[in-house]
């Protein structure tokens, strides 16, 4: 369709998208943006934050991703990313725990690097909480 931009979403081990729709809308590491056919080709880097999927007449689908790349034609837009979980999926008291394991290994780790890592895993599941139900 002319009016449409064709979307993917992929992870690691398979297509979880892939469908014509009217705007998809990224949080890209410079901002959020949106894009429609006939956007400008650009390639950017994703933050953890919703990815949302519109489409007229129909609620906004809205996914959670935790970080990638989106590289954008005038007819095309695919976003690669390590995880994607539907924010209807997220679920409060799973990521409270996760919340709590994680300052445990904090506390447990062993050098900076592992620190730093598993300090970037909280900061992305604190962002999860965020939007949970």
């Amino acid at each position: 369709m002319a009016d449409k931009i064709a979307f993917e979403l992929v992870s690691p081990d398979r297509l979880l998208v892939s469908q014509d729709v009217d705007m998809v809308v990224i949080p890209g590491t410079e901002g959020d943006f949106g894009v429609l056919v006939g956007h400008q080709p650009m390639i950017s880097t994703v933050r953890p934050g919703i990815l949302e999927v519109q489409n007229a007449g129909a609620e906004p689908r809205r996914i959670f991703v935790n970080g990638g790349f989106a590289e954008v034609t005038g007819d095309r837009c695919a976003v690669m990313t390590e995880e994607a979980i539907p924010v209807a999926d997220l679920k409060r008291a799973d990521l409270e725990q996760r919340i709590r394991d994680a300052e445990e290994d904090i506390q447990n780790a062993r050098s900076d690097l592992e620190r730093h890592l598993v300090d970037l895993r909280l900061g992305t599941l604190r962002e999860m909480l965020q939007v949970a139900a």
